[in-house]
This record gives C-alpha cells, sequence and structure tokens, in this order.
C-alpha cells in the first residue's frame, strides 16, 4: 500500500513506538507530586522538555506541550494578543496559513479586533514587502507558516521576522510542517508545532514563547505548563513524541535528499503523463516530500476514490472531495487550479518502487474519471447574438470547466463564450484554464442566477 499523505499525519516512527511503551509503565503519575512515582514522572518531562528545547532551539523554560497542535496555535495566538492589548488589535496573517491560525483570526475579528491578510504569490510565498506594508502603529502579532500544509512552498520566515523586529512586533510561526526537517532560523518571538506531523503520537503540540515577549494565557489556567497549558500532562505521548521528532532530525539530511529527488521527478512526468495538468507550489523553496498538481476535467473526490482503489493514499484541495464545495483556501489565494487536485506528500521510508508504481498508475486513474464525466449536453449550449452562453448552474466542478472546453472552438477567434454557473470553484477554475490554454479571462458579471464568466479565444 502506498500512504503518500504524511503532510496530514506521519505513520508512527518506531522510535516513538518503543519509547511509548517504555514511558507507560514509568510516567504515569502526577509529575507534580514529591513522591516517588511523581519524581520519576517529573524526571521523564523534565528530560522531555530539554530535548525538545535544543531541537527548536530554544530554552527548556520557553517551551511548554500543548494536547495538540492547532491548541498551541490557539493558546499562542490568543496569549499574544492579550498580552499586547496595549499595543492594539491588530492582528497580520498570509492568506495561505492553517486553519488553525485562520480560525484563531475569526475569533479576534469576532471579538473586535482587526486582521489583515497578506496576499501570496503564485507559488504560494508572502513578500517580505507585504508584511511590512501591513505592519500598522495598532499591530499586536503576526503571524507565518515556516511551510505551506498544502503545496510545500516554504516561507521566508527571517526575512518577514526581521521586518517585525524592527517594527516592534512578535511574530508567531506554525513550524507543523517543517519542525520534523530542522529548526526554524530568523528572529521569531513565538512557535507552534504538531507531534504527529514528524511521527510522533497524535495529541502532542509544542507552545514556545521567547522570554521578553509580553503573553497573558487566556481563559482557566493551572499550576502546569507555566499556565499555558491547564490539566494533566500525557507524559508518555510527549517522551514519545520528542523521541521520534530526535529520531527523524538524525534521518533529515539523508532523507531529504532522497524525498526530494523522488518528488522531483513526480513533479517533472506527472506533466508528461497526464495532459492538462498544473503543478502547483515553487519549484525550489519548498518540503522535500510534498508536491501537489491539479488536474483539468477532473472531480477530485472521484479521483482520490481511484487512486485508492489502486492501493494509494493521498490527499486534496479541490473543492469536489468537500462537503462545502468551496475550493481550498490556499489554492484560491494562490490563484491556481483547484479542480482534480492532488497532494502527494511522501513518508519518511517511503520506496522509490512505490512512486513508480503511482506514476504508472495515475494516468489510468485519470483517464478512468475523465470517461466517466463524459461530454456535456449540447441542450446547455446556446447563442446569445455573438456570444456563446454556456449554462452550468447547479453543475460541480469541474462540469462547467468541461464544457467551456468543449465549445471554445466553436467560437471565432475574438468571440466569447459566457459560461453561467453558481459553483464557487467555477471562480477559481476558469480564470486558471485561461491561463494554461492561452485564452483571455474578460471577467466575471452579476447574473439573474450565480455568476457569468466571460471568456474571450485568443487561439
Amino acid at each position: 500500500m502506498g500512504y503518500f499523505d504524511a503532510a496530514s499525519g506521519a505513520p508512527l516512527h518506531p522510535v516513538a513506538r518503543q519509547a511509548l511503551l517504555a514511558s507507560l509503565d514509568e510516567g504515569w503519575a502526577d509529575p507534580a507530586r514529591l513522591y516517588r512515582e511523581g519524581r520519576r514522572a517529573r524526571m521523564l518531562l523534565d528530560a522531555a522538555r530539554e530535548a525538545a528545547a535544543e531541537a527548536v532551539g530554544c530554552r527548556a523554560d520557553e517551551l511548554v506541550f500543548a494536547s495538540s497542535g492547532s491548541r498551541a496555535v490557539h493558546t499562542g495566538v490568543a496569549g499574544a494578543l492579550a498580552g499586547r492589548r496595549r499595543a492594539g488589535r491588530h492582528l497580520i496573517v498570509s492568506a495561505v496559513e492553517h486553519s488553525s491560525v485562520l480560525h484563531s483570526a475569526e475569533a479576534h475579528e469576532a471579538g473586535g479586533g482587526s486582521v489583515t491578510q497578506v496576499p501570496v504569490d503564485r507559488g504560494g510565498a508572502v513578500d517580505p514587502v507585504a508584511y511590512g506594508a501591513a505592519l500598522r502603529e495598532d499591530t499586536a502579532l503576526a503571524c507565518l507558516q515556516s511551510a505551506n500544509h498544502e503545496v510545500g512552498t516554504e516561507q521566508p520566515v527571517g526575512a518577514v521576522a526581521e521586518v517585525c523586529r524592527e517594527a516592534g512586533v512578535p511574530l508567531l510561526v506554525d513550524a507543523a510542517q517543517s519542525l520534523g526537517w530542522g529548526p526554524v532560523d530568523g528572529g521569531w518571538s513565538l512557535l507552534t508545532a504538531s507531534a504527529h506531523k514528524w511521527g510522533g503520537p497524535s495529541g502532542v503540540g509544542l507552545l514556545v514563547v521567547r522570554k521578553g515577549v509580553r503573553f497573558a494565557a487566556q481563559g482557566p489556567v493551572d499550576e502546569r505548563e507555566s499556565g499555558r497549558a491547564p490539566g494533566f500532562e500525557n507524559i508518555p505521548a510527549i517522551v514519545a513524541a520528542v523521541a521520534s521528532l530526535r529520531a527523524v532530525r538524525a534521518e533529515a539530511a539523508g532523507e531529504a535528499v532522497r524525498l526530494r529527488e523522488l518528488t522531483d521527478r513526480i513533479r517533472a512526468r506527472v506533466p508528461r503523463l497526464v495532459p492538462d495538468v498544473e503543478v502547483v507550489g515553487d519549484p525550489v523553496r519548498r518540503l522535500p516530500g510534498l508536491v501537489t498538481f491539479s488536474c483539468l476535467y477532473v472531480d477530485g473526490e472521484a479521483l482520490l476514490h481511484e487512486l485508492d482503489r489502486e492501493g494509494f493514499s493521498v490527499s486534496s484541495g479541490s473543492s469536489c472531495t468537500s462537503s462545502t464545495l468551496t475550493p481550498s483556501h490556499v489554492l484560491r489565494a494562490m490563484g491556481v487550479l483547484s479542480e482534480g487536485n492532488v497532494r502527494v506528500s511522501l513518508p519518511l521510508g517511503v520506496a522509490e518502487e512505490d512512486v513508480e508504481r503511482f506514476l504508472a498508475v495515475l494516468p489510468r486513474a485519470v483517464r478512468a474519471v475523465r470517461e466517466k464525466l463524459g461530454a456535456p449536453v449540447s441542450e446547455t449550449v446556446v447563442r446569445e447574438a455573438d456570444v456563446l452562453v454556456v449554462d452550468s448552474l447547479g453543475k460541480r466542478c469541474p462540469i462547467p470547466v468541461i464544457e467551456l472546453a468543449k465549445v471554445i472552438g466553436d467560437v471565432p477567434v475574438g468571440g466569447l463564450v459566457r459560461v453561467l454557473s453558481d459553483d464557487e470553484a467555477a471562480r477559481l477554475d476558469i480564470p486558471a484554464w485561461c491561463e494554461m490554454r492561452g485564452q483571455e479571462y474578460v471577467g466575471a458579471e452579476a447574473a439573474e442566477k450565480g455568476t457569468a464568466y466571460v471568456v474571450r479565444r485568443v487561439s
């Protein structure tokens, strides 16, 4: 079986399993107690904290263990904003942050704060200059992921941290996807991470708050974890999480080279094997084991099922796989094709043969999905004066783009096609199709129902 979704959750590392089983017998007692069992548990917890701090590159008393990466983000954002309330209530985030950061931003905005989203380029990266432009006198906190969870693009954390430092604004870095590969460089102020991303057990997150950063924990607090993560520590899981972090770090240099070669192979060969494919994300500044591409005229959910039947587990940012039928906010912010989206994130130790088998299976899977979707029904196409109108109301991705592709040749060069659609994905996918196919996207217009997307035939 080819498990290619390590960005969602990496398989439990063998070292984590060993550490978990060993610490179950030693780390069950309350580490706050002074008797023998409590002291033994405290020694395990302290040793794990020291090792985690060394891996992160911080002091042990700056790091606490939370119940998850998302909880670490929520606690970090809320605490930093509250600690700097006198400075103001303005928060800066990038448009491609993990949902935990964006949900924290929504909660802050709902409570009367203000939020600025910094856009990204087509590769998914922010411009440090844009962060500088977003800074205001009342900015309390800025957030930036170290690497994107959907397309793998690495962010210029060091440059953004310097811009924020000069303005006296702390920067929170979500390092969930990258911490297993190495420490985050730059003068960041707060950092969060999640153990299940690097092969540790789920339910363990890291929150680091540098000394000197104003921080006021929100909600009920107790004496545990510096008052920043209340509740009884899950010591066996924490020990296993830190043991696996040290283990994957020891393997990181060699595995990074190997996985980067495998993902480069996928990036290069998929467009040759499958027509009408867009490979997304920065081609150079990206995580070693992650590659994302989108396939025109493909239902993302159907493609994932087809690949699953062939023995491959992948994920997708396509709206076709979402109950909300809304494209991934990351792909939308990048302005790239969302339909038929596939994210391949390779786990440590993946066999080269599995990648080759995936490349052999993929063209057949895409072809099967496209054949099932078939051609558009003719009655959806009408002509109004010199404009060809395609009625795709009520039809979900990728049907609107399929119908556009089928009729573009029926209009003369310079002629217009007007696609009526009420599918949110069309707002992203029709312009992306135009760029891929060398046609001109004129724009979107209000329609009696849904939206009219106007395309001019150029070639």
